[in-house]
């Protein structure tokens, strides 16, 4: 594997691979730019199918956070984790402390987080080995509300964008994954009068959506071919690929999750299609707002701040337009701007 020439890696600037035998701990660090700061992101913990698979989400991961943060206007660099293994039967109290003497070892260079399969409770055990800890309980804790809430709110910015339309009611949208975020992302479409198609690969989650706010249930393979006015995947990224792109009846894409587009070209793909997408790392930054308040929080301030994801989509939207470009593409030039006047 040439690490080097992998398409993710992009010019990160230092990539550790953690070891622990004693605890079976396999984790890798990626540390993409400290230009604006300290490497800021959460800590993954997932079943990959190979190491490679698990480096390229990480490198992937980390420069998306230095865009999320330059593109909230937050002094962090980007930097993501991840640790390889099942989050249901590896988890360990000796695991999570050899992974915070590994986030130790770098000196502050990178700051965690809770991520997909870690918690605030997993991220206390390594604070037990570090400083350089995020989003504990008793301060910001868990950034689930707040990241649904910019995307609730980045929705709304891309409605109005797209379809004229201030307010969401009677506006159809799918929502893929209801976990943390998912869940409170619904309960703010619907209280604005959202009608919700939804999915998961757990029942129970769809029951409690179903229930709580009215949502129609689908399969989890039929979401792509909902006839809705918003598609929002809030689950694992890459859902808008090669197979799953001709199928979407959507005019907009706006979820919650990391890496939605499998590849860039496919960004290019939804714009000729006519579907405006609104870029992840732009609409999902309400979570890292929120830890960024971590030392004196304000739950007004935090909101207040990722209220801001409305205007930065509709400059990122209005100069896509004029500019003829996709969006993503667009969103990447304002971030590398961004970063490139903080190592000036």
């Amino acid at each position: 594997m040439a690490v080097f020439n992998l398409r993710a890696y992009d010019d990160h600037e230092q990539i550790v691979f953690c070891s622990d035998a004693e605890s079976g701990l396999k984790a890798i660090i990626c540390i993409h730019s400290t230009a604006l700061g300290p490497a800021v992101g959460g800590c993954r913990m997932w079943e990959y199918n190979t190491d490679e698979g698990a480096l390229v989400d990480g490198l992937r991961l980390s420069r998306g956070m230095t865009y999320k943060n330059a593109m909230a206007g937050l002094p962090f660099g980007g930097g993501k984790s991840v640790i390889i293994g099942n989050p249901k039967t590896l988890k360990s109290e000796a695991l999570f402390r050899a992974f915070g003497r590994f986030v130790d070892s770098i000196s502050g260079r990178y700051v965690t987080a809770e991520d997909v399969g870690t918690s605030p409770a997993d991220i206390a055990i390594v604070h037990k080995e570090t400083p350089h800890v995020l989003g504990l309980e008793g301060k910001s804790g868990d950034p689930s509300p707040m990241t649904a809430y910019g995307v609730y709110k980045g929705i709304k910015s891309a409605v109005k964008f797209k379809m004229g339309r201030d307010s969401l009611e009677g506006v159809r949208i799918a929502v893929q994954g209801l976990g943390h975020v998912g869940y409170y992302l619904c309960k703010h479409l619907h209280e604005e009068g959202a009608k919700l198609i939804v999915t998961d690969i757990n029942k129970e989650s769809i029951e409690r959506v179903v229930r709580d706010f009215g949502a129609t249930a689908c399969d989890i393979n039929a979401i792509y071919t909902q006839d809705v006015d918003v598609y929002a995947p809030c689950a694992l990224g890459a859902t808008v690929n090669d197979e799953t792109l001709p199928r979407l009846k959507c005019s907009i894409v706006a979820g919650a999750a990391n890496n939605v587009l499998a590849e860039d070209r496919h960004g290019i793909a939804l714009m000729n299609r006519g579907i405006l997408y609104a870029p992840d790392y732009v609409i999902n930054a309400g979570g890292i707002i929120n830890v960024s308040f971590e030392n004196n929080y304000s739950k007004d301030a935090a909101m207040a701040k990722t209220d801001n994801i409305y205007a930065t989509l509709t400059n990122v939207f209005e100069r896509a337009k004029s500019e003829g470009k996709p969006t993503n593409v667009v969103a990447d030039e304002i971030a590398r701007q961004l970063v490139a006047k903080g190592r000036k």
